[in-house]
């Protein structure tokens, strides 16, 4: 019944479907584009676009990111060459006025600039998911005193900068609130901490006094600044309407900002866990984090309707599930999603700047004194307010540093402004200046404030943290099982597990209100967790070993070694061709005439020959690993073969030494036959592909005919020759 009702679907809506098309490729019955292109013509336009867009952003990110500047400001740049005021106007075969032809007052389309508002909630959503309540919450009066400072500075002399020297850009004086200066304001709060963090990261400051403090004023400045914008906002709708400033109804609409979006984060907040129970009633995880962002976009639509802008909802939507156990699920899933998306809003807000405008004296001129000030404006409004909280000089500039890039919410009201028709390209323009400069120079700045062991605060305050649960494990092997089987555990206890690095060596389980981090220091597997949280970890952490040594003790049991060491003598006949050895032998590593008389003086001379090579840079741990892997057993073959090998942190890279000994020697063999051909391979700790494909190489390699040749050699070359396909 059911394929029958589809069916009769297709039947009858192909044809509809290819008349809509149809018509929608003509422009309907008066043209939907307006312009003389149909609705194709226009989305075929998109198509184009995007995909320009996005190896344009890719390929200026990378090449920014090689001259160790931020890859945003590369996908800027890459947008100002591309966009309607440069190379976009350029005219190709069916595109008369280029692939961005300038389109009235606003220079881009409206499907582009419909592209760049989804990107701008997605971006905020997913800044507000990664917004650290608890952490705020700690250092929250730190944060709120350098926040506030910062924005409150920053917003009256960026808006008093529109006022004093508007002689240089205006054509006539600018009042306080006018749309320019109040836009001007506002732009020269925000703050983006993503650069900060991650020299932060890099420096090991992040949990510093001076680390998250940054990061609680941070979440201040950027929701001090999004009210703002909705106060601003809102006083230019206020004059536009009545002609006039009338401060009654400045009050009213403040008041509104605020209330609504204080009432909408704490209702959100307070409602965070229901929301989270009815996300996770659709079990999927990729369609909790679906449904997740369309309750973003739900409320960022219900913020604009009220008269706040679009990314204040999508905020507070983020902030909301930040202190669920989905809200690293949700970023994660939505990844894909956020690394398609942003990298066009940037690329996007390149194309809005007209650089014969920025390029102009008087915006030159402006934009230079405003970024001066802005720049002073933040250090001096975060650092002050930080030295009556403890920090010294060294450590207030540190915040002061570490608060002062500009970034995607500067752009975003700039955005927002010129797209409203509330500023205009000059306007953009210097915002664009002001970011980009801003963001160029905080790095080195903060790099060399943060030279040196000097605390930044003057009194060190107890943290009241107790120390981590700490477990340590033989080898990288029994730690990599170890994580995998945790995390197995937390898993089937309801937790969510995820990433906290690219490299996969840190991960935090959340389930409700319960947060554990796992991550490992050398041999050293560690858990941080909270005091309720500790006994579980502790009885988990019992549980894998159990697990573990019930294991070892099945694998102890008897197994057909032999059949395996038989199957891959039988693997041969030159599928890895000889040459692939040349990369890791040469004559120094090779040797026609062993002298050790057993098993480990075998292996000892062969070790020796390595190092004296350079490839071992500590003999005796060498050893140990190879003699550990004998211990778990015998590496000698079959038809003379002897393969010792182990897993040390004595090389960096895989290492190799072979030798013979014709007469043989008894290496406990799977054969009971004596071992001639000795073949030693190190790999580094942490690494397992090379160790086991050239294992894999040599046993293919040293077939009968190879064997028999290689026992005749006199010379490590004669070997090298053999060896190597010569």
């Amino acid at each position: 019944m059911r394929n029958r009702i589809r069916r009769l679907l297709l039947t009858a809506g192909l044809p509809a479907l290819v008349a809509m098309t149809a018509w929608a490729s003509e422009g309907g019955p008066e043209g939907i584009s307006g312009g003389g292109f149909g609705m194709t013509h226009r989305m075929m336009v998109l198509a184009l676009q995007l995909g320009v867009i996005l190896f344009v952003a890719k390929l200026s990110a990378g090449l920014f990111e090689k001259i160790r500047l931020p890859g945003v400001l590369g996908e800027i740049a890459g947008g100002v060459l591309v966009g309607p005021y440069m190379l976009g106007t350029v005219p190709l075969p069916s595109l008369p006025g280029g692939l961005f032809p300038l389109n009235g007052e606003f220079p881009i389309s409206p499907e582009l600039y419909g592209f760049c508002s989804v990107a701008a909630i997605v971006l905020l959503f997913g800044a507000g998911l990664e917004t650290n309540v608890p952490l705020f919450m700690r250092y929250s009066f730190a944060g709120c005193m350098v926040g506030l400072g910062g924005v409150l500075l920053s917003f009256v002399l960026g808006d008093f900068t529109a006022v004093w020297f508007s002689h240089l850009m205006f054509p006539e004086p600018v009042g306080f609130f006018s749309p320019p200066a109040l836009f001007l304001g506002v732009m020269s709060t925000a703050t983006s901490v993503g650069i900060t963090a991650r020299i932060l990261s890099e420096k090991g400051k992040i949990d510093s006094p001076e680390g998250v403090t940054i990061l609680a004023g941070a979440v201040i400045d950027d929701v001090l600044g999004i009210v703002l914008l909705a106060v601003a906002m809102g006083v230019v709708t206020a004059s536009r309407a009545t002609g006039s400033i009338d401060w009654g109804h400045i009050g009213v609409i403040s008041a509104k900002a605020v209330c609504i979006w204080l009432a909408a984060t704490v209702l959100g907040l307070a409602a965070s866990h229901r929301i989270s129970f009815l996300l996770k009633l659709f079990r999927a995880r990729r369609t909790i984090a679906i449904m997740a962002l369309g309750m973003g976009l739900i409320l960022a639509g219900l913020f604009e309707e009220a008269g706040l802008a679009m990314i204040v909802g999508a905020y507070v939507m983020g902030l909301s599930l930040s202190r669920t156990d989905i809200c690293h699920l949700v970023k994660e899933k939505l990844d894909p999603i956020s690394a398609f998306l942003v990298p066009i809003f940037f690329v996007v807000m390149g194309m809005l700047v007209d650089v014969r405008l920025i390029a102009s004296s008087s915006v030159l001129a402006f934009g230079g004194v405003y970024t001066a000030i802005a720049i002073a404006a933040k250090v001096f409004g975060c650092a002050a307010p930080a030295m009556t909280c403890g920090f010294n000089t060294r450590g207030a500039l540190r915040v002061g540093a570490g608060m002062l890039p500009r970034g995607e919410v500067a752009l975003i009201v700039a955005g927002i402004g010129l797209a409203a028709g509330v500023v205009g390209k000059e306007v953009f323009g210097v915002g664009v200046l002001m970011t980009l400069i801003t963001t160029i120079i905080a790095p080195p700045l903060l790099l060399v404030l943060l030279r040196g062991e000097r605390q930044g605060v003057r009194r060190r305050a107890a943290t009241g943290d107790k120390a981590p649960i700490r477990f340590t494990l033989p080898s990288q092997e029994a730690i990599d099982v170890l994580n995998a089987r945790i995390r197995e555990i937390f898993e089937d206890d309801g937790f969510f597990v995820h990433t906290l690095d690219r490299s996969g060596e840190i991960f935090q389980m959340r389930k409700h209100d319960s947060v554990i981090t796992l991550r490992h220091e050398g041999r050293d597997v560690l858990f941080d967790c909270g005091e309720k949280d500790r006994s579980f970890v502790r009885t988990a952490v019992l549980e894998v070993v159990s697990d573990l040594r019930r294991l070892a003790s099945q694998l102890a049991k008897p197994i057909d070694r032999g059949m395996l060491a038989a199957s891959m003598s039988r693997d041969t006949g030159g599928t890895m061709p000889s040459q692939a050895l040349s990369a890791h032998i040469d004559p120094s590593v090779l040797e026609p005439d062993l002298t050790g008389n057993s098993k480990e003086e075998i292996i000892t001379e062969l070790i020796r020959l390595a190092a004296n090579s350079g490839l071992i840079s500590d003999t005796a741990t060498a050893k140990d690993a190879v003699m550990a892997r004998e211990s778990a057993g015998s590496t000698g073959m079959q038809h003379g073969i002897a393969l010792p090998h182990g897993k040390t942190a004595a090389v960096d890279q895989l290492a190799c030494a072979i030798g013979l000994k014709p007469e043989g020697l008894n290496f406990d063999s799977l054969d009971g036959e004596p071992s001639r051909i000795f073949v030693l391979v190190l790999s580094p700790e942490d690494v397992t592909g090379p160790h086991i494909r050239f294992l894999s190489t040599i046993s293919q390699v040293l077939d009968a005919e190879c064997r028999a040749a290689l026992l005749k050699c006199k010379t490590p070359e004669e070997m090298y020759a053999l060896l190597s396909g010569g």
